[in-house]
């Protein structure tokens, strides 16, 4: 896919002597194919970046997000390993020390649980104990959150256990031009990055344009961008969540309801002005997320609104969608029922435009 985006850009600017070069438009592109052109157009501009992780090489990758990469560069840049996320997410890690750029796959991150030690304790507090002598440049990546039927150890979503650890950066891409801009920003980046995407979106498609499609494009971390602009209430989101919140918003149209749609994207460094400014502007809050409501990024997001000068400007309480607080079901019935869906955010939104704080007129 990378090979013919390049062809097509190549002749697409080819112009004759006189003339401006002509932009070539957007193209389709699934998530598993824009993190596959990350990694390619990475690896040919480094030397120093593989990928290693469980089926990622020979049967290129279990949803064949690396598909071509082990052709194309070979066994000692992209490595199929044992299964035993401990043992080559602490190969990474080592390899990050010295001046490698290891990109970990995960088949899933429930998995990465075997690896938490390695994670946490080798690769997010490195710098910080080396008094800055010591970089981590590694990328963790694989499917996080709920996938479906496949029970309670494999649908959970850690985007709120890796944010809370001091040390790492945590991103969750949304659309195509998310996935390629955010996983080659994480690649070049000094320290280490748990890249959490979605198994239901892999085979997605989304536009890619013209700008996200040169090698250059990449995206900074930290940074959220409104997927959709409002004036009555800021829906805050990230990941598959986007994508319901951008229907509801369809279906709050119909209503007569305008509401902001915020595609955090990176959720460490979170993007704290981003979100401030939109509940000014909008004045009501509906935080959403797949994970559990304890300690989540919901949470978080209302926090940041109420520590903040936004609270002043808030006409009716936060509200929170989260996921159900108990494990996940392996019955498809008892599954939607614990994960948020678009009538649960429309519910919420109703619910906080009828909604007024006490003394506001």
């Amino acid at each position: 896919m990378a090979s013919l985006l390049r062809a097509a850009r190549t002749t697409a600017l080819r112009a004759r002597p006189g003339t401006a070069a002509r932009r070539f438009a957007s193209v389709d592109v699934t998530i598993r194919e824009a993190l596959n052109m990350a990694m390619d157009e990475e690896m040919e501009a480094d030397d120093a970046v593989f990928v290693m992780g469980e089926e990622v090489a020979q049967y290129q990758g279990a949803y064949k997000v690396t598909k071509g990469l082990f052709q194309k560069y070979g066994e000692r840049r992209v490595i199929d390993t044992p299964i035993t996320e401990m043992g080559f997410a602490g190969i990474c890690t080592g390899a990050a020390y010295k001046d490698l750029k290891p990109v970990c796959e995960f088949m899933t991150f429930n998995f990465a649980m075997q690896a938490i030690d390695q994670i946490v304790n080798s690769a997010a507090k490195q710098a910080y104990m080396s008094n800055g002598d010591m970089n981590v440049p590694i990328v963790f990546r694989g499917p996080n959150g709920a996938a479906a039927g496949v029970a309670a150890q494999h649908s959970q979503c850690f985007a709120s256990w890796f944010s809370q650890c001091p040390g790492l950066k945590v991103v969750a891409p949304y659309n195509a031009e998310d996935a390629k801009g955010l996983l080659k920003a994480a690649i070049r980046d000094p320290n280490p990055v748990v890249f959490l995407e979605n198994e239901l979106l892999y085979g997605t498609s989304f536009p890619l344009s013209d700008e996200a499609q040169s090698k250059d494009f990449v995206l900074p971390l930290g940074k959220a961008h409104i997927e959709r602009e409002g004036t009555d209430v800021t829906l805050v989101t990230f990941s598959k969540m986007v994508g319901y919140c951008l229907d509801a918003a369809e279906e709050l149209a119909a209503q007569g309801i305008s509401a902001e749609v915020l595609n955090l994207r990176s959720l460490r460094p979170l993007d704290r002005d981003a979100i401030i400014n939109s509940v000014k502007k909008t004045n009501r809050l509906v935080a959403v997320e797949e994970g559990w409501p304890q300690c989540g990024i919901a949470a978080e997001i209302c926090a940041v609104v109420m520590e903040s000068d936004a609270f002043d400007y808030l006409d009716a309480p936060v509200e929170r969608v989260t996921g159900a607080d108990v494990p996940m079901a392996y019955a498809i019935p008892l599954e939607k029922m614990s994960l948020p869906q678009v009538e649960d955010i429309v519910a919420a939104v109703s619910r906080t435009t009828e909604r007024k704080m006490y003394g506001v007129a």
